[in-house]
Order: C-alpha cells, then structure tokens, then sequence
C-alpha cells in the first residue's frame, strides 16, 4: 500500500502546488487524479518517486518511507515505479528499443548501459515488450519517426521492463485524440488487470475517468476536495464537480465528458 501524509510541496518561487495530502493508494488499485492544470496533480505524482522533492510530510510505500530514503534505496525503489509522461520523454534520435531499454537502467552496470550494452535477457525483455505493446516492428526505427500514439506505448513498454508494482502516468493520452486515448489507457488498464500492477494516474476528461478509474481523488487549489469511486463519480452533483473545476465550469452532455482540463 502506498500511504500519502500531510504532504506539502512549495517552490522557490513560494507557489504552493500541493497543501497538506493525505492519502492511500490499494495494492492492484487504478487511481486517477483530476482537476484542472494547475491544481498540484503532476506535482503530486512527482512527488511519489521523488522526482521532485516534498517540502513536507510522508511517502510510505509497503512501510518504507520514500521521502526518507537515502540516494541508493531510492535507486532501488525506482526500479519498481514505472514513470509515463504525457509528451513521452523518449530520446527522439534514439531507437525505439534503446529507449525501451531505458527502462532497465536500475538493474545494470551504469559504465555499461552508458556504451549501449545490455545483457541479452533485457534486450529479449525489451523486445517482448513491444510486442505486447503491439508495435515489435517499430524496434529499430527512431523513436521520432512514430506517431504520437506509437511512441506513447514506447513509453509503456519502457516502464513495463523495469518490472514495475506501480506505474505512475502524468497526463498521459493529453496529447492524443480520443480514439489513440482510449486505446493507451486500455493498455494500462490491461497490465493492472492482468498484471495486478498499481496505476495512478492523472487525467482531465471524465469520460475516460468514469471507464478506467477504480478510485477517483479531485485536486483544486493544490487540495484534495473530492473522493470516490467510479459508480460516484457517475452521480457526481453539480456541486462536487463546481469544487474541482469552478464555478463557471460547464458539464456537457448527460455524462461528465467535456472540456474542462485547460
């Protein structure tokens, strides 16, 4: 179980973009997060694997305490925390295996992934990865010369090969259409079905919350000021959706699909 408490993140600058979270996340769950941009989801989901430091409060996964860790434990605890960005963060002049292959930089000699030397189990991993991910043919293309939806499960096959209990996802199909959207949270939604791996995730359309979602959270103002799940957030109120999104926010149509992310 990962055990969010009283956590704070203030920048230099004295933005406050995350103000005293707290909460759990289930072994197995798909957890979303949503909210306008702006509200402190990214940085939330920055915080877990500490690529960007809390200012205070606790991260506790399984009993360890993440924000306590020291540079080597939390090499160790980033092995098992897949990371997905919304504009992917691949090395565009790279393959698309090396970029896969980016993914088991934890678990090698660092003097010799820098040459591009893997042992040949991970590169047989990396390569049933894209296969999973149903893009094997694309293995030695440049990862820049796939489309927006290929190189997004580029980025999957990635965090699948650091054999992962939890994959944190930033926004992930925001640069996609609805079609690729569904298609790559499909694939996550996959891996945490089959593969029991825990998702949380950041999304801003409720159409696609309301279909993957298991638990929903709401930041607005760098707060927690919703939770439920996915049959509750299909009653939402109009006044719960008001708290997340503001008072000027519109729903649109008899669901909750529109465009309120920003």
């Amino acid at each position: 179980m990962l055990e969010i408490k009283h956590l704070t993140k203030v920048y230099n600058d004295g933005t406050v973009a995350v103000r005293d979270v707290s909460f759990n996340v289930q072994d197995g769950e798909f957890l979303v997060i949503i909210g306008l941009s702006g509200a402190g989801k990214s940085t939330l989901l920055r915080c877990i694997n500490r690529l960007i430091e809390p200012t205070e409060g606790q991260i506790i996964w399984d009993g360890v305490d993440i924000t306590a860790a020291d540079p080597v434990q939390l090499r160790q605890i980033r092995r098992k925390i897949g990371m997905i960005f919304q504009h992917f963060n691949l090395v565009k002049r790279s393959s698309v295996l090396t970029n896969v292959l980016a993914g088991r930089l934890g678990y090698v000699n660092p003097w010799l992934s820098s040459l591009h030397r893997f042992p040949a189990a991970d590169v047989e991993m990396a390569k049933q990865a894209l296969e999973r991910m149903g893009i094997s043919d694309q293995a030695h293309k440049r990862a820049d010369e796939l489309s927006g939806g290929q190189q997004q499960r580029v980025g999957i096959a990635r965090a699948l090969v650091q054999e992962p209990r939890m994959v944190l996802a930033d926004e992930p199909v925001a640069s996609l259409d609805p079609v690729l959207a569904h298609s790559i949270l499909g694939d996550l939604e996959r891996l945490n079905r089959e593969e029991k791996i825990t998702v949380f995730c950041s999304l801003h359309y409720l159409d696609l919350v309301q279909r993957y979602a298991t638990r929903v959270i709401g930041m607005r103002d760098a707060r927690i000021v919703y939770r439920g799940t996915r049959e509750e957030i299909r009653r939402m109120t109009d006044s719960e959706f008001k708290d997340i999104y503001g008072e000027e926010a519109q729903r649109v149509g008899d669901g909750l699909e529109g465009t309120i992310g920003g």
